[in-house]
């Protein structure tokens, strides 16, 4: 029987903390970095950050940006290299109803996504709204560029196409609340995202976790995440499911 080596090197998971822009803090930041790496009969490479900022650039003005990169070899043939950067402008967020601005630039190795970017504007109203528990629901409409690298789909109306091109409407749900004397922390961020021009052309996801807090600025994290798109490039899934275990460090 031959030999069998494995390597294993398993970095920190640091998933940082959904940030609640009503909050009366100047600045927030936090930083995550996840890494695996295993040698062996099969060969694996996993590398993830993520950054979030919040701050005020003005009086009654919050800017909050998240950035993420993820890197994914499998017996070094590269599975994924994505990047997302979501960047959202706030009025007078404290307030009950407040509106923003967004831009957002992805890419996407294996869905085949050159780039996408999304350009829009909508309002956010705050159902709860504590210092540990709230509920935030928000309704945007954005107009959206997606360039892919193939262009044979699972729809074949869109086949020979470069680029599709919609107008979107999205509605989200973000929330965190505290539980059992602030031992357990649960969170989430909901939405649905349909074309307001192609009935087939749409998307959804829910990301959900539950925290426990070891330390002021450290929590033991789990986190599940189900996405779902429906038009994609032939022969792919529409579906991908993630659950993670890791931790949340933060500067607040």
């Amino acid at each position: 029987m031959k030999k069998v080596f494995y390597c294993f090197i398993v970095f920190p998971i640091f998933l940082s903390a959904q940030i609640n822009e009503s909050d009366t803090l100047n600045l927030k930041a936090s930083i995550s970095i996840t890494g695996l790496y295993q040698g062996g009969n099969v060969e694996t490479l996993i590398f993830r950050t993520k950054t979030d900022l919040s701050f005020k650039p003005w009086k009654n003005w919050v800017f909050k940006n998240q950035n993420s990169y993820v890197y994914q070899e499998f017996s070094k043939e590269k599975a994924d290299e994505d990047i997302l950067s979501l960047n959202f402008l706030y009025l007078n967020p404290e307030r009950k109803i407040y509106p923003f601005v967004l831009a957002f630039v992805s890419t996407n190795f294996r869905r085949e996504i050159d780039l996408r970017s999304l350009f829009g504007a909508g309002a956010t109203i705050q159902i709860l709204n504590k210092k540990d528990n709230w509920l935030k629901l928000s309704v945007s409409s954005e107009y959206e560029q997606t360039r892919f690298s193939d262009t044979d789909f699972n729809y074949s109306e869109y086949d020979g196409s470069e680029s599709i091109n919609t107008l979107r409407g999205t509605i989200w749900a973000n929330g965190k609340y505290h539980a059992f004397k602030k031992k357990i922390i649960l969170n989430h961020e909901i939405y649905f995202q349909p074309s307001l021009e192609q009935s087939n052309n749409y998307r959804w996801q829910a990301d959900v976790g539950l925290e426990f807090p070891i330390w002021k600025y450290l929590n033991f994290k789990i986190n599940y995440r189900h996405t779902f798109e429906s038009i994609v490039i032939e022969n792919q899934k529409q579906e991908d499911k993630f659950l993670t275990f890791g931790f949340t460090i933060k500067s607040y």
